[in-house]
């Protein structure tokens, strides 16, 4: 029996471990972090407290329900009155509550899309760094075999004597640097990796891994549509409510009117042992009068918030405007700098290692001009590849102002 449970236990191991690995390409990662990442769930939550909330707003409070009993005297009547009372807002206090809750209602739901917008950026910028680094890898991997190449004929020609020993330790150690960056790249992907995956609600011993390449370099025009962007959005939420809480403040200048009823038996003895019954009916109303508090104190609270929100809704439509520009900007120099240097120094520095590898063949040069050569090649296709990885960056940092990934519908105006 112990045998069977430790078979299955072993079989149900070893079925984890092989699990395959999650493959994402770039284009799905946004997707994934809006369905799973932990943070967005429980901001979501935030809206479900505000709806709570809103089923709240805007009704009458309870009634009241009184006993009121008074003995007999020589100067007043026995009574046993029963009352029911009910407060009624004179003004439109409630509406405005209830117009109020679902107003912050939808700032909820417009902070759980700016939190989408700015995790989805998050996870899309380490996106972009691990492609970046696999295509570094698969650079230094080429290189490291052409280098590999070198060392062995270098090597062979030293053992015929034809060239130095000297030369063909020199090749093997330039091989052995390239297969140390390209290991320093695996341990720099690895650690990107690790952070990435919480953001896809994956565990860290999950496997992750990422598919495809950076796509093709365009760099977008100006005047990108950005108003539908989330926090643009919940900035001009926050103004429209806070003209309704300017309105609400306004209104509890009265305060609610009571109006109940009460009745009930009244006795009293009479002259000759008679005893007296009759009946009590009668209706009362109050109305709570503003002679010295109008409430001119959050009347001008919620005034001043709202002038604060439409100038902080004003700034931020700036810095929209401000990160979105120097983003493309960014996307431009990168864009030009990856062609310049792939369309015109590359090719010229591969036909010039071509000639000096040639030319050392046939004794011409030495081997250090011919590794550095290989040097300089490598370190132009190092900048174009970060002129790339630059570029993508800068693109995610564009369509984040912009709010391309979690744009928002406009606020509801308020109704009058």
């Amino acid at each position: 029996m112990l045998r069977s449970i430790s078979l299955t236990f072993s079989l149900f191991l070893a079925a984890v471990s092989s699990a395959p690995a999650l493959t994402l390409s770039l284009s799905d990662i946004g997707p994934r972090v809006r369905a799973a990442h932990p943070s967005l769930k429980a901001a979501r939550m935030a809206v479900e407290e505000a709806r709570g909330r809103q089923l709240g707003a805007g009704r009458l409070s309870n009634p009241t329900v009184g006993l009121d009993s008074r003995n007999e005297t020589y100067l007043s009547p026995g009574e046993v009155m029963f009352s029911l009372d009910q407060s009624f807002p004179i003004t439109k206090r409630l509406r405005l509550e209830k117009q109020l809750t679902a107003q912050l209602v939808t700032a909820a739901e417009l902070e759980v899309k700016d939190a989408e917008r700015r995790l989805i950026s998050e996870a899309q910028t380490l996106a972009v760094q691990i492609l970046a680094i696999e295509q570094q890898r698969s650079l230094r991997q080429q290189q490291t075999e052409l280098a590999t190449k070198l060392s062995e004929f270098v090597t062979g020609r030293a053992k015929a004597g034809e060239l130095s020993a000297l030369d063909a330790a020199q090749a093997q150690v330039d091989a052995q640097r390239l297969i140390v960056e390209a290991r320093k790249l695996e341990g720099e992907s690895r650690s990107l990796l690790g952070t990435l995956k919480p953001m896809l609600n994956l565990d860290p011993d999950d496997a992750l891994s990422l598919s495809g390449k950076l796509p093709e370099m365009n760099v977008p025009g100006k005047g990108a549509n950005w108003v539908l962007r989330a926090d643009y959005q919940l900035a001009e939420a926050k103004v429209i409510a806070s003209q309704t809480d300017i309105g609400l403040a306004k209104a509890n200048k009265w305060q609610d009117l009571s109006a109940g009823i009460f009745a009930g038996p009244e006795t009293q003895n009479a002259p000759g042992d008679d005893r007296r019954t009759n009946g009590v009916i009668g209706f009362r109303i109050s109305l709570p009068l503003p002679f010295w508090n109008k409430n001119e104190g959050q009347v001008a609270e919620k005034t001043a918030a709202a002038e604060r929100v439409r100038l902080e809704q004003a700034a931020l439509g700036k810095q929209i405007r401000s990160d979105a520009e120097n983003a493309r900007k960014d996307m431009q120099m990168s864009h030009d700098l990856a062609r310049e240097t792939r369309d015109k120094l590359l090719p010229l520095v591969i036909e010039q290692t071509g000639k000096l590898e040639k030319a050392y063949e046939s004794g011409q040069t030495d081997l250090l001009t011919i590794l550095r050569a290989r040097e300089q090649r490598l370190q132009l296709e190092a900048a174009a590849l970060d002129a790339v990885r630059d570029f993508h960056l800068a693109r995610i940092r564009y369509e984040t102002a912009i709010g391309k990934h979690a744009p928002a519908t406009p606020a509801p105006k308020p109704v009058r």
